[in-house]
């Protein structure tokens, strides 16, 4: 009975999974409804009784079961969203899943010898205006305690035996995306670890490549200019569009970071293109062209939060539009972060204990989809406040909220989302008063696992409901 009313629409993204067993396609999809409507408590408290999480351990344990097989259904529900879409950011970042409390008996070092756990590199797929359309990859890394401490080392093996590695998988990814949605523009956007040179003359080299937005990192330079006739002279690309006229400006609502506190910035933007030449080790590789854009905060606080952005892409900087447009699709990446917040934090991945780092794997696949999901629900709620809400939910789950919190009888007809959502987010803290926000995923993912109690109550109690007391 649970698994009919758990966070509707979510075994619907592991529609086809083939794991060579049709009872472990059938559990795959009654495990993630379990865990999608407990997503912050342990995965016994999840399952239905001891016979469900015995039948959950074993399959994580399951040799036949593939964290990329788990995925593959929900990558392919995530195709076809994007190409109900004109454009897509496929967004790319690295976080840290820390298991030092309890890991597992295989698990290797993060940045220390005594913290250990995984660096998990996602791949999701957003719109400009933030609808995360769900995760397109995952790639797990680690690092062996020898390996510490031996940065100067690893730069001179070959870029397929690098870390760095992982973000030209992601460009080529995101190439992959663009040939599988033909009508679709792809857009690969990156932090400043993506800024490596193979990106840039794959790129170049590439009639297939994808456009590209990375905010450099490295200092890099024009070639040299003048050198047959006197001493060598090359720029550095900041200067060079420091230089440059002002193009535009913009006022960007920065959100609150660790680091710093909310504001408003104003921002000069400027934009050229430029050839760059390559790294000093890697001088046999060619020079490549493609356009830069700095964004630059006025009047900042001066307090090393200042925003400073220089953005390398290939997308046309002709206009002022344009211009604006790749600072926007920046911006965007932004999605990403929320998604491991609620990955992290909301499904609390990081207190998971299982045996093997095999396992983990699996169950954290579950997780990402979970993950996007709330995401999702958070982006309706903002987007789309006059829709229905049995378009989202079903009715035990909406109208036994409804009686919960309101003590009233049911409406005639259904509430709008926006409504409904006001109900579901007062379960989950959410004050709901005149000048606050729109609640975020925290409030939407506590309001979900307490509307799964009332909703099987409501089948089992409620109206309509045949009950024979002995």
């Amino acid at each position: 009975m649970k698994e009919r009313i758990m966070c509707e629409g979510i075994a619907a993204e592991l529609e086809g999974i083939d794991l060579g067993d049709k009872r472990l396609n059938k559990r795959s999809q009654k495990l993630i409804e379990a865990l999608a409507a407990n997503s912050e408590t342990s995965i016994n408290s999840a399952c239905d009784g001891w016979g469900d999480t015995i039948a959950a351990y074993r399959f994580f344990d399951n040799r036949a079961v593939d964290p990329d097989e788990i995925l593959k259904p929900h990558i392919e529900a995530t195709k076809r969203r994007m190409r109900e879409h004109p454009l897509v950011l496929v967004l790319q970042d690295t976080t840290e899943a820390d298991y030092t409390l309890h890991p597992p008996d295989d698990a290797r070092c993060l940045n220390t010898e005594d913290r250990f756990g995984l660096y998990d590199h996602t791949h999701l797929a957003a719109t400009p205006d933030g609808l995360s359309l769900g995760v397109v990859g995952v790639e797990y890394f680690d690092r062996a305690a020898e390996s510490l401490g031996a940065a100067q080392e690893r730069r001179n093996l070959p870029i397929e035996e690098k870390e760095s590695f992982r973000w030209l998988q992601g460009y080529r990814l995101a190439s992959q995306l663009a040939r599988d949605c033909p009508e679709t523009h792809v857009v690969s956007v990156a932090d400043r670890e993506a800024d490596i040179y193979d990106i840039f003359v794959e790129s170049a080299k590439s009639s297939e490549s994808v456009d590209f937005i990375i905010r450099a990192k490295v200092v890099r330079s024009t070639p040299e200019r003048d050198a047959d006739s006197g001493p060598a002279v090359y720029r550095k690309v900041r200067d060079e569009v420091s230089a440059s006229e002002l193009r535009a400006t913009r006022t960007l609502e920065l959100r609150s970071t660790p680091k710093r506190k909310a504001r408003k910035a104003e921002l000069e933007v400027r934009a050229i293109q430029v050839t760059v030449k390559p790294p000093h080790a890697r001088s046999h590789l060619p020079s490549v062209t493609y356009n830069v854009v700095l964004v630059d905060e006025v009047n900042g606080p001066a307090d090393g939060t200042d925003v400073s952005w220089l953005l390398i892409t290939t997308l046309p900087i002709d206009r002022v539009e344009d211009i604006l447009r790749v600072v926007d699709y920046y911006v965007a990446r932004w999605t990403i972060e929320v998604f491991f917040r609620v990955f992290k934090t909301g499904c609390r991945v990081e207190e998971i204990q299982l045996e093997k780092l095999s396992r983990l794997k699996n169950c954290l696949a579950f997780y990402k989809i979970i993950a996007w999901r709330i995401m999702y629900l958070t982006y309706m709620n903002r987007e789309c406040p006059s829709l229905p809400c049995d378009a989202v939910f079903d009715d035990c789950e909406w109208m036994s909220v409804w009686r919960v919190v309101t003590k009233k009888e049911l409406p005639e007809t259904p509430p709008t989302l926006s409504e409904f959502m006001a109900l579901l987010t007062r379960l989950g803290g959410y004050n709901n008063r005149a000048k606050e926000l729109p609640p975020g995923p925290q409030p939407i993912w506590v309001g979900i696992r307490r509307m799964t109690d009332f909703a099987i109550a409501w089948l089992e109690f409620g109206p309509g409901v045949q009950t024979t007391c002995v």
